[in-house]
């Protein structure tokens, strides 16, 4: 068995010099009057923070920021790919009793997404459970290695994550995720997927759910396509122009979130991640089309409910109860945490569908990214779940 190592986030001196000269040279498009962010992401705000990018960010206090958190790296079999280094955290409680928790991110997240929440999970002294958290940099992402060949879809991130669990020594365990981190078994954020038909009697916040959700399809979901499609041409964009990357991303940090005030630093720092990464940039993006592909290649349509290949109908920051070591997450216990400016904001009566739904929360604030936009509250779901849940026979 390969040994499991520490490692260290840096930020190589050569590469920092390279980015602020493409930055430094960057060509800028001209804006239309009046657009603010209708039509992307706005000219200012791209001009400000790719000049702090270039100028005032401080990398090594950034790496030094990741680093405070421990941080691994193993490798990881996958039957029919080539074995993959896996980077992840790895922050373990004082408590014997602690509960096993794995945290998954998605696009355009990182294991960055766990920073605020991961310490206050290991305390035993805010009431409720406690937790051992383990948060990856999923394969293609961050500093774990990129795949090199077709077909890599679902099954195999899920297996990677599950043996990464299984070498830590977790044979049960429990998950938290959003987005493409979203587990079969977990506590959930909402998801991209389609139109719903309102229940009857449909209360405001159901109805300010389904605005949220048909602006997102009408106006956000482009990127979906494109990447779902065509993610190679997007790519010599993003592996080749900061600019470009630092656009892409931050208009989803808009957009997805519930006027989160966030920081020219935090910024940086989020699509630092993604430059620096082990695979590249583009390389996250392979997810949307090898979910939305067959292993020959053929496209997958999902039908009018969101199914396919987002695998369900999708909604919500999702939590759940134990994995199996052979089970996989069959019949394991769900529980829904709804935050109002999410991509997507489903009603109950289609979330409960995605299994056993045994607990669920509505919030009166928070957007796509919930761990870093409402960690207290994300944990204070997480302890409320696992603490009234007999998770021996979960």
């Amino acid at each position: 068995m390969a040994e499991i190592e520490a490692f260290t986030v840096l930020f190589p001196e050569q590469r920092i010099s390279q980015l602020k000269q493409r930055l430094q040279q960057a060509l800028f498009p001209d804006e239309l009057p009046d657009s603010g962010w209708d039509m992307g992401t706005p000219l200012s705000d791209i001009e400000r923070i790719a000049k702090h990018w270039a100028s005032k960010f401080d990398f090594q206090q950034a790496a030094a920021q990741l680093n405070e958190l421990p941080q691994f790296k193993t490798k990881i079999d996958c039957e029919g790919f080539d074995p993959l280094s896996i980077h992840f955290v790895h922050l373990r409680s004082d408590n014997p009793n602690a509960i096993p928790l794995f945290f998954s991110h998605g696009w355009p997240g990182s294991f960055f997404e766990v920073y605020k929440i991961a310490r206050q999970l290991t305390r035993s002294d805010n009431g409720g459970p406690c937790f051992h958290v383990v948060a990856p940099s999923l394969p293609n992402f961050g500093f774990s290695d990129g795949v090199k060949k077709r077909g890599f879809a679902i099954e195999q991130y899920a297996t990677v994550c599950n043996q990464l669990m299984l070498k830590l020594g977790y044979e049960r365990y429990v998950t938290q995720g959003g987005d493409w981190g979203e587990p079969p078994a977990s506590l959930k954020s909402t998801q991209p997927g389609s139109r719903f038909p309102l229940p009857d009697g449909a209360t405001p916040r159901e109805l300010q759910g389904a605005q949220r959700t048909a602006w997102f399809l009408d106006e956000g979901y482009g990127y979906n396509l494109l990447q779902s499609t065509k993610p190679q041409t997007l790519a010599y964009a993003l592996a080749d122009s900061p600019l470009a990357l630092l656009a892409w991303i931050s208009e989803k940090l808009h957009d997805w979130t519930d006027n989160y005030p966030w920081t020219d630093d935090e910024i940086c720092l989020w699509v630092s991640i993604y430059y620096f990464s082990t695979a590249g940039p583009a390389a996250a993006t392979r997810i949307y089309y090898e979910m939305a592909h067959d292993r020959n290649g053929k496209y997958v349509p999902k039908d009018s409910m969101g199914k396919g290949f987002e695998g369900g109908v999708p909604g919500t920051q999702k939590i759940t109860g134990a994995y199996l070591k052979k089970d996989h997450g069959t019949g394991v216990k769900i529980g829904m945490s709804h935050f109002p400016m999410d991509i997507q904001v489903l009603p109950s009566l289609y979330t409960n569908t995605l299994g056993n739904v045994v607990y669920e929360k509505e919030h009166e604030r928070g957007g796509h990214f919930a761990a870093h936009e409402c960690p207290d509250e994300l944990a204070s779901d997480l302890r409320e779940m696992f603490g009234a849940l007999d998770l021996r026979s979960a």
